[in-house]
């Protein structure tokens, strides 16, 4: 009997679990880096507020070494920083994985929420405290997400990465979708999200 049905065949291909979601919602995809991303949409874009997936980002947890302090983020190179725990850092970006690091990537599912209704669009959801004055930017907040555990990154005033449990993928694009095209939105591709 043989077994070479159990060999791979071809090079295996990432995939978000929001794809589905956002093929519905008119992605065209291309393969960067073993990954399967949406890198544009059909129709019209907004100026309100888009939500990308960004689950392809590379998430490495490491032992807190002061780079980055409890509830903030501090940016190296290409990567954010951010401190989860008195010892516990979350590195998020970058090409090459840090001293130490735990690949955490399929750990977590990433959508980045922009635009000058961003922070309106996660209020709708999340009770997580965004108000400028709370969370400026490089702010990292670890809490509820449409009452799943999740964590916020506040990239910049009307740029925020959210990270949540990759199993609940679909649940939160729907929840993003609801809340952002009430006010408007749509979700872009990484071309675009590059851009911005």
């Amino acid at each position: 009997m043989s077994l070479a049905f159990l060999s791979p065949v071809g090079e295996a291909i990432a995939r978000s679990p929001m794809e589905r979601m956002a093929k519905a919602d008119g992605a065209r995809f291309e393969v960067r880096e073993g990954w399967n991303v949406a890198v544009d949409y059909e129709g019209p874009g907004s100026d309100t507020v888009s939500w990308a997936d960004v689950s392809h980002l590379r998430k490495w947890e490491v032992p807190g070494d002061g780079v980055a302090g409890l509830g903030t983020a501090g940016r190296e190179g290409e990567a954010w920083w951010c401190g989860v725990t008195g010892d516990r850092v979350l590195v998020l970006g970058g090409s090459e994985a840090p001293a130490d690091g735990l690949d955490v990537t399929c750990n977590y599912a990433g959508l980045t929420i922009l635009g000058p209704q961003a922070r309106e669009t996660i209020a709708r959801f999340c009770a997580i405290d965004l108000r400028p004055h709370i969370s400026p930017p490089r702010s990292f907040r670890p809490g509820s997400i449409a009452r799943q555990p999740g964590m916020i990154l506040v990239e910049a005033p009307d740029r925020f990465l959210l990270l949540f449990g990759w199993a609940i993928g679909e649940y939160m694009w729907s929840v993003v979708a609801d809340a952002a095209k009430y006010l408007g939105g749509a979700p872009i591709g990484l071309t675009e999200l590059n851009d911005a």
